[in-house]
């Protein structure tokens, strides 16, 4: 198991303490999550990384690096909406992207393609990853409405990256009319 690949998986295992911590109601455990969420962030940012530097990369590690990335922040997601901090619609359009990207890389799979990150899915990742720390920092909520604003533009940046994925992916989505 390369380190990269180590990375990937520490990320995935560290979203269930930091989901744990970050549905308590006390301030030392709501801060133990965001430590725990920033340390499995800086995970994102070094697998990657190490991987092209050492020549690492891996079919595992280009499936399960954006798996880690959507666990990691849907739990989040999850936790904030429970709490009233997030938008039910948001989480769902959030979700439904996520749902059909990955999607989309089974049906590149099993073309025998591998849909790597792009560009504007990694700004996406980042973007939710900073949305979430802020959100996470601001425990007592004083700056709920930077946190809506927030929001709904990591919403449109998510959505964006997808339909981005679809457009350059767009041959792997075959209509089969002239088999009827």
């Amino acid at each position: 198991m390369t380190l990269p690949n180590m990375l990937t998986i520490a990320r995935i295992v560290l979203t269930v303490p930091f989901m744990a911590l970050a549905m308590q109601d006390n301030t030392p455990c709501k801060i133990l999550a965001l430590v725990i969420f920033i340390a499995a962030a800086i995970t994102d940012s070094f697998d990657g990384r190490i991987a092209r530097k050492r020549n690492l990369i891996t079919t595992f590690g280009k499936i399960m690096d954006p798996l880690a990335d959507k666990l990691l922040t849907t739990a989040a997601f999850l936790v904030f909406t429970m709490t009233g901090r997030m938008n039910v619609y948001a989480l769902m359009l959030i979700i439904a992207r996520e749902f059909s990207v990955t999607s989309l890389r089974v049906v590149a799979a099993d073309e025998g393609k591998i849909i790597a990150a792009g560009k504007w899915g990694k700004i996406k990742t980042v973007m939710q990853f900073v949305y979430i720390i802020i959100v996470l920092v601001n425990i007592p909520g004083y700056l709920f409405h930077v946190e809506q604003i927030l929001m709904w533009i990591v919403t449109a940046v998510t959505i964006y990256s997808g339909i981005d994925y679809f457009m350059k992916n767009r041959e792997l989505i075959k209509l089969d009319i002239d088999k009827k």
